[in-house]
């Protein structure tokens, strides 16, 4: 089934467009794929960044819209991507940057496609562990800014994952929050008070 890429907030998208016609935002980006871009550099699949601030021992997360992220094309391949963040005065271009997790995100969207079920795509991001997955949730028609990971909804960590966590490999939610939330909850050391 085709995944629902969820349209992104027009400013968004104007932001980005007017940061890949800035020179001064492209060479400042230190982007070896944008600076010797021959051709037109366009952004596509724009994908809602949510960030898991917390996991609680139930397993329900506590997400975060942090912004939005478009990869740019160059002729037939992404070489980079574009991410805006929410300010006081709404949607802001923030950076460009390429590195594994473009190809990563690209590799679990081509997978993605071939899963029988529609899904809206987003991505969910997890710092404490370094992590990033795409969130492939199950409602196609909700509000991409909003919602929390639902149990049946599927997590693709990207490549490069955390140590003991496979890369491109589907996981329920239901799965995959308690190993997160046992590599997220601290440890008692020997002998403190319990």
């Amino acid at each position: 089934m085709p995944l629902r890429v969820p349209p992104a907030p027009a400013p968004a998208l104007r932001s980005v467009l007017t940061a890949l016609s800035s020179p001064t935002a492209v060479r400042e980006a230190r982007t070896p794929a944008l600076l010797g871009a021959q051709g037109p550099a366009t952004p596509e699949l724009p994908l809602p960044v949510h960030v898991l601030d917390r996991v609680t021992p139930e397993g329900a997360a506590a997400t975060r819209l942090a912004g939005w992220r478009f990869h740019i094309r160059l002729g037939d391949r992404a070489v980079a991507a574009a991410e805006t963040m929410l300010t006081p005065d709404g949607w802001a271009f923030s950076h460009f940057f390429e590195g594994p997790y473009v190809a990563s995100t690209e590799r679990a969207l081509r997978q993605a496609e071939s899963v029988p079920q529609s899904y809206q795509p987003r991505l969910l991001s997890v710092p404490e562990l370094y992590m990033l997955t795409l969130w492939l949730h199950g409602d196609c028609t909700a509000d991409a800014a909003a919602g929390h990971p639902a149990a049946t909804d599927l997590l693709v960590p990207l490549a490069p994952a955390p140590p003991g966590i496979a890369a491109h490999r589907p996981h329920r939610v239901a799965e995959l929050l308690p190993v997160l939330t046992h590599r997220l909850t601290p440890t008692r050391l020997l002998g403190s008070p319990a």
